[in-house]
Parts: structure tokens; C-alpha cells; sequence
């Protein structure tokens, strides 16, 4: 085996990654808990509720996939000139986020307040599950600016080593939005039992404590990266720019195309029936319970092997790419047996009906096999190839995979054949698949190493 695909042993790496990985699973762990929390919150009012605000939040996270996306570009750059010691760019790049960020939560949120029924037709025809989901947007229309700029700003920090403030972050929007859920879903201490409207109001509240954290750390605590509100007036480089156009706009373009794509993905499961889209959220909250820690390796790889690019040590970049990858088959192997032991469990929680039931527990079997190679596929994508600088290359397997063989399959079995949901959610999630076949080829070339100050500078073994 070559020098570069050795298992790495050294102390300090591991220590460096869990610093990072850490906070991020445990973040992530909470804000699956507030999910799953709402979940069964507005399951005691039946599968409508469910299916309408699982649907809402489908274009909700569309909104997200795109802030991820900002961050995701320009996370490349800020990981290798922190890498680099250039405080003067990084402080440029995270400037950058939080305009775009602006820019995109502006246009969400109007398009948001003007069109909901429009926005839910596209979901479902399902006029009682059209009904409930404008009653969350409305209130959903307040949230975008707010969080958009705080998701931003607190994932940037995590390129310079500040993991640790989305966990804290996390932890207080998951006591704000349980309290205010608690009281404006049911009706508690004389306040209106708003029922779904309660839990777009409860996570508007949780928001709202984000944003106030987050940016009060930022310009008034934090001492390594020395942001202050007068740096988003500053100009930007015109070589920090052109840097972001080669390296962070292929992440946001396949970002986006992987959230249109999540949406289409939601559009063929709603025009399936309330039933198959009240299993899928149900399915979809342990999924992402159950894959905290691939999130959190994810986040991990990406930043440490930004760094170690920004160093200028390919060799050493290519051996921390295999080890990241063999921590992804390890835990998605402990993620499958996880779901396959305890999803069933959760069931049970629900107020559903029988046919409901039947098929939630079709679909988590499904889901079992989707997720070990989620797992494989998240840590090359979003990980060590991203932290890499290879986003054209990554662009590129999400538009084939996603756009010409699993939206296409999924839509025909789905919709046209009429298969079972949980065939149609293996169709339609067959892309991780390839992409995980695809992306450790990849790896193992060594051609995804690309400087931020050179555009080609592959590895050679």
C-alpha cells in the first residue's frame, strides 16, 4: 500500500478532529431532538399536521441547502487561509457569507409572504394539507433573514477552529423551542392553542435566540478571528473574489441542485398520499439522528483537511482522506444497525393510523440501506473532497447522479408504476450509491487536491 493510504495513528490529529466533530454531532443531535421534539408535538394532532409542516420546511430547507452551500464555498477558502495565517482574507470571506446570505434570506422571505398556497400546490394537491402548511409559512416568513444570517456566520466559525459556538447556540435555540412549542401548540399558561401555526411560532422564538448569541459572541467574545460589524462594509479583494468564483460557486450551484433535488424528491413522495409523506418525516428524523456523527466527521474532515492544504502538505492530506473514509464505512455500518434496532421503536410514539404504520415501518427498512452509504457519500462530498478545493469535480456528480438517475427513476416507479414508497425512496436515493463508488475512486487518484492559490495541484503518488 502507498505511503498516502496509511492509516493515520497520530494523537493529535485524532484530538483535533474530535474537537471538531464533537460539538458539530452533538449540535446536530439537539437540532434532530428539536425536530423529532415537533414531530411528535404536532403528531398527536394527526398525519395532515404532520404531512403540511414536513412539507413546509421541505421548502424551508431548500432555503437552508442554499445558506449551506454559501458556507460550503466559502468554508474552502476560509479553512485554507486560516491554514495560511491570512486573518485579513478570512475575515473577507466570512464578509462575503453574510451578504450573500442577506441577499438569499431577502428573496426566500418575500417570495415566502407572497405565495404560500402556491408554494404547498407544488408539494401536494391535498387542499387540507395546503391549508395548514400557509398557516406555518406566514409565520416562517419572519425567520429567514434572522436565521440565514446567524447559520452562516456560525458554521464559518467553525473554519477557525470556534466548533463550540454551535453547540452552544443549538442548546439554547432547543430550550426556547421546546418551551415555546409546549405553550403555543397546545395552548398552555392562557396562551391560543395555535397547533401547527404554534410550531412555526416556536422555532421564529428559537431563531430569534440564535441570531442574538451567535453575532454577540462574534463581535463582542470572540477573540481569534477579530470580526467586527464595521467589516461587512469592507471591500472585497478582487483575487478573493475570483478565488470564490473557481472554488466556492461549483459548491453552490451543487448545493442548490441538491436541494431542488431534495424538493423534487419531497413533490414525488407528497403526490403520493399524507400517509407516505407523514413514514418519510417520520423516517427522515431518525435517519438524521442516526447520522449525527457522520455529520460531525463530515464537518471535521473538511476543515482539517482545508488546513492542511492551506500548509501547503498534499502528502499528509492524502493520508488524512483514507483515514476519513474508513471512519465513514465504521459508522455507517453502527448507523445501519441503529436505525434497524431502534426505528421501529419510535413508532410507536405516534398517533397514526394502521396504514400509516405499515408504511413507516417498510420505509425505515429502507432507509437502513440508504444510510450506510449517506454516510460514505457525506464525508467525501461534503468532507475531504470539498475541504480539497475538487468542487467542479463534485458538481458534476451531483448533477449526473441526482438529475438523470434517481429524480428519473423515483419519479417513474413513484408516480407512472405506482411501486411502494419504500421502493420508490431507494430510487430516489440511489445516487449516494454511485457517488460513494465514484468519490473514493476519486480519493484514491489524488487529483482532488486543489490549493485556493492554484487552481491544479494534484497529488502524485
Amino acid at each position: 500500500m502507498p505511503r498516502n493510504h496509511k492509516l493515520i495513528t497520530d494523537r493529535l490529529f485524532y484530538q483535533k478532529v474530535l474537537s471538531i466533530m464533537l460539538p458539530v454531532a452533538l449540535q446536530q443531535a439537539i437540532n434532530m431532538g428539536v425536530n423529532m421534539l415537533d414531530t411528535m408535538m404536532l403528531g398527536q394532532m394527526g398525519e395532515v399536521q404532520i404531512s403540511a409542516s414536513s412539507l413546509a420546511n421541505q421548502y424551508y430547507n431548500f432555503f437552508t441547502i442554499f445558506c449551506m452551500g454559501i458556507i460550503g464555498g466559502i468554508s474552502v477558502l476560509a479553512a485554507q487561509y486560516w491554514g495560511a495565517r491570512d486573518l485579513n482574507k478570512v475575515q473577507q470571506t466570512f464578509c462575503l457569507a453574510i451578504r450573500m446570505a442577506l441577499l438569499f434570506s431577502v428573496t426566500f422571505a418575500l417570495l415566502t409572504w407572497l405565495f404560500p398556497a402556491q408554494i404547498m400546490r407544488i408539494y401536494t394537491p391535498d387542499p387540507a394539507v395546503i391549508e395548514q402548511g400557509i398557516r406555518y409559512l406566514r409565520i416562517t416568513t419572519f425567520v429567514f433573514v434572522i436565521h440565514g444570517t446567524s447559520l452562516v456566520a456560525e458554521q464559518l466559525m467553525r473554519s477557525v477552529g470556534q466548533a463550540r459556538l454551535g453547540l452552544v447556540v443549538s442548546s439554547i435555540s432547543f430550550v426556547v423551542n421546546l418551551i415555546a412549542n409546549y405553550i403555543f401548540i397546545f395552548g398552555k399558561f392562557g396562551a391560543p392553542r395555535m397547533e401547527i401555526a404554534g410550531a412555526a411560532l416556536g422555532t421564529l422564538f428559537a431563531r430569534i435566540a440564535e441570531f442574538l448569541v451567535t453575532f454577540g459572541y462574534i463581535f463582542f467574545r470572540d477573540r481569534s478571528l477579530h470580526f467586527r460589524f464595521s467589516h461587512l462594509f469592507r471591500k472585497v479583494e478582487r483575487s478573493l473574489l475570483m478565488n470564490y468564483l473557481r472554488l466556492g460557486v461549483p459548491v453552490l450551484v451543487s448545493d442548490g441542485l441538491l436541494g431542488l433535488g431534495s424538493n423534487i424528491v419531497s413533490i414525488i413522495l407528497g403526490h403520493m398520499g399524507a400517509a407516505v409523506v407523514a413514514a418519510n418525516a417520520i423516517c427522515q428524523v431518525i435517519d438524521r439522528l442516526f447520522t449525527v456523527v457522520i455529520q460531525g466527521i463530515a464537518n471535521a474532515s473538511s476543515i482539517v483537511t482545508g488546513h492542511t492544504i492551506g500548509k501547503g502538505d498534499t502528502e499528509r492530506a492524502m493520508q488524512q482522506g483514507y483515514t476519513f473514509y474508513l471512519l465513514s464505512v465504521a459508522f455507517g455500518l453502527i448507523a445501519v444497525v441503529m436505525v434497524l434496532a431502534c426505528g421501529p421503536l419510535t413508532i410507536r410514539v405516534y398517533s397514526l393510523n394502521e396504514e400509516t404504520v405499515i408504511i413507516t415501518e417498510q420505509m425505515m427498512r429502507a432507509y437502513a440501506v440508504i444510510v450506510f452509504f449517506q454516510c460514505i457519500q457525506s464525508v467525501m462530498t461534503k468532507g475531504v473532497l470539498r475541504g480539497g478545493g475538487d468542487t467542479k469535480f463534485l458538481m458534476k456528480a451531483d448533477i449526473l447522479f441526482m438529475w438523470l438517475v434517481s429524480i428519473p427513476l423515483g419519479c417513474i416507479g413513484g408516480l407512472v408504476l405506482g411501486w411502494p414508497a419504500w421502493l420508490t425512496i431507494l430510487c430516489l436515493r440511489i445516487d449516494y450509491v454511485i457517488k460513494s463508488v465514484w468519490c473514493v475512486t476519486r480519493l484514491k487518484s489524488g487529483k482532488w487536491i486543489r490549493s485556493v492559490e492554484d487552481a491544479s495541484l494534484p497529488v502524485r503518488n
